[in-house]
């Protein structure tokens, strides 16, 4: 039997909570719920309004989708496993290419670049091509599959 969305609500809740060293009385605080309303949520015998869904989306930066657990990506941009795989394969052939003599080698007086060199640069191109691709989805994905995030 599948769990159900409260049940996946109130564990996300949780794990959201121990990602960020808070505790209940601090989501109390965040949230303007009191801590019995808290409480009686984590145990199950109070259920979350929309209202209430949507501030915790919002006090830990998440989808309210993500929260009632209709996926596992915290936001409508973040990045799939096809996502990752062509960043891969981009760098992949971009690393390639430093082999050439007719390369990026000018970082380096027309010198090799270091395998450290190598690393860092690769990190940093990663990291560029990761957060295009972010950017992108955030600015060309159509409200309607934004799951309500803005």
């Amino acid at each position: 039997m599948a769990p159900k969305s409260d049940d996946i609500l109130r564990k996300r809740i949780i794990n959201l909570l121990e990602e960020n060293n808070w505790n209940q009385s601090e989501l109390s605080k965040k949230s303007g719920l009191e801590n019995s309303k808290i409480s009686k949520i984590f145990s199950g015998t109070r259920k979350v309004s929309a209202a209430e869904l949507d501030n915790f989306a919002k006090i830990f930066n998440v989808s309210s989708d993500y929260l009632l657990g209709k996926t596992n990506k915290r936001h409508y941009y973040d990045l799939t496993e096809k996502d990752k795989k062509g960043i891969d394969k981009e760098l992949e052939d971009m690393m390639n290419g430093l082999d050439s003599k007719h390369s990026l080698s000018f970082f380096q007086n027309g010198q090799e670049l270091s395998d450290e060199d190598k690393e860092l640069l690769k990190v940093s191109m990663r990291q560029t091509l990761e957060l295009s691709k972010q950017l992108a989805k955030r600015k060309f994905t159509p409200k309607k599959y934004r799951n309500g995030e803005k």
